[in-house]
């Protein structure tokens, strides 16, 4: 795993999530209630696109569907069988930087 700057903190406003990909996978990384997280951008209920939804009370929401996952473990509130893979995050200086696989 390595360390990869994925956002700068300007670019992900609290409360809000973005998508951003690298290397040809996709990512979600969001600031829920200040803390900076990144999951996997790609929703498993129907493929939707995480990093392009909302973060409403801490979730994150995809897009298409609705479905709601908790950005510090993936888990999705609607369905305990669905998650998505979660990535360690840290911010060093005004970089999000994501240990990535």
């Amino acid at each position: 795993m390595a360390w990869t700057k994925l956002a700068v903190i300007g670019d992900v406003p609290k409360d809000s999530v973005i998508e951003v990909e690298h290397e040809g996978n996709l990512y979600a990384v969001c600031n829920a209630d200040g803390e900076f997280r990144a999951l996997s951008g790609v929703c498993p209920h129907d493929g939707g696109p995480l990093g392009q939804g909302t973060v409403s009370q801490g979730l994150v929401v995809c897009p298409w569907h609705m479905w709601e996952f908790d950005p510090s473990s993936g888990a999705c509130p609607l369905d305990e069988t669905l998650n998505v893979p979660v990535y360690p995050t840290k911010v060093e200086g005004d970089s999000v930087l994501v240990d990535l696989p």
